[in-house]
């Protein structure tokens, strides 16, 4: 007996995204431009975010669709994310999807960190979150409902010698996630984090660099296998592996999830 096999209408239109409007920071390169393409593939409208101009640009002709728009957004910034919000609504006609993508992070101990640089990264990656979550409930709440994601990391749960206070900042975002959870819920909001294990990014890819402060090959392949080594799996992790976590939670495929923080690391912790 034959007949044609491929994805019923059903667990199609639970992972469709036709018809929403997607707003994704940090989305000029790594996890977020690939979450942008995966979102335009699902059906939505994008809109890519980030404070990386050229990024932006890049991230746009990757997508090769005319559903896509950009904006110049600094995280840190309140005013800049509320705006994004309002932008969203206004230009791109809703605003049904947000992740908080954008991050940093730089090498150091606690004892040795720049003040500056620690302070930023708090800016970026925790207040930048704080304040993605607050403008985009703010819009979503008078529409309906949506769904918002934060990125987080393994890092939120477990110590992280050398890079602390990044480590600090995305546990700061996993207590976010459950309370925003919890207080929007009855505005029809889901909020939900995804926390990668390592995934080669433009922003991990410090971890290449020699004492020079140069990309080493040699360091760069001794780092994978550390990397590999550490998942039951025995591989590395990719951006699209990310992307498609996203993608279900941004989806009607999670509708009854809400206020949890999802590993996505190949079995690293359990």
């Amino acid at each position: 007996m034959t007949g044609e096999v491929g994805l019923a209408p059903e667990v199609a239109q639970g992972f469709s995204l036709d018809g929403r409007v997607a707003v994704i920071t940090g989305a000029g390169s790594g996890l977020g431009r690939e979450t942008a393409r995966l979102f335009a593939l699902a059906g939505a409208r994008v809109v890519l975010a980030d404070i990386d101009e050229q990024g932006l640009a890049a991230s746009a002709e990757a997508l090769r669709t005319g559903s896509a728009l950009t904006r110049k957004v600094d995280v840190s910034s309140r005013e800049e994310l509320g705006a994004l919000a309002d932008w969203a609504l206004h230009e791109a006609g809703g605003l049904d999807v947000w992740v908080n993508g954008a991050g940093i992070s730089y090498l150091h101990s606690l004892l040795e960190s720049d003040p500056a640089r620690a302070e930023h990264t708090v800016a970026v990656n925790m207040m930048g979150a704080y304040w993605g979550c607050v403008s985009a409930a703010r819009v979503m709440g008078g529409r309906g409902g949506g769904a918002i994601i934060n990125i987080s990391s393994g890092g939120g749960s477990k110590p992280l010698p050398g890079i602390g206070i990044y480590g600090m900042t995305k546990a700061a975002v996993n207590s976010l996630t459950w309370t925003s959870a919890a207080e929007f819920g009855p505005m029809g909001i889901r909020v939900n984090a995804v926390a990668p294990g390592w995934i080669e990014t433009p922003m991990s890819r410090d971890l290449f660099r020699d004492e020079t402060g140069r990309i080493s090959e040699e360091r760069k392949e001794a780092v994978r296998r550390e990397m590999a080594a550490k998942s039951p799996l025995g591989r590395l992790g990719a951006p699209s592996d990310i992307a498609f976590a996203l993608l279900y939670l941004a989806s009607d495929a999670s509708r009854f999830v809400t206020g949890q923080v999802l590993a996505v690391n190949g079995g690293e912790s359990m």
